[in-house]
């Protein structure tokens, strides 16, 4: 089943968020691709999730084996993901 649809990307949009980590899938691939924001994801998939109504924040997840820890930098680009615990700044 797919985590995201168009419509949370629009609205994350609206939010000012950058993009989105997601390991799992996406469905509306057409028009999120389009939109000016980042997203990695394992796939699509045109099944929509069953909505809980609740969420997590502040927690540590593991991603492939790597721990992403709440205020982490996380650096993308077509090639892959990158988490660090420190800003880097291009000169």
């Amino acid at each position: 089943m797919a985590l995201i649809g168009d419509q949370v990307v629009v609205q994350a949009i609206k939010n000012g968020w950058e993009g989105f980590v997601i390991n799992g899938y996406i469905r509306d691939s057409k028009q999120i691709n389009i939109l000016p924001i980042g997203i990695k994801a394992l796939g699509t998939c045109p099944i929509k999730s069953s909505k809980k109504s609740f969420g997590y924040d502040n927690m540590t997840i593991n991603i492939g084996g790597t721990d992403i820890h709440p205020g982490d930098y996380v650096y993308a680009d077509e090639d892959g993901v990158l988490i660090s615990h420190q800003w880097f700044l291009d000169d």
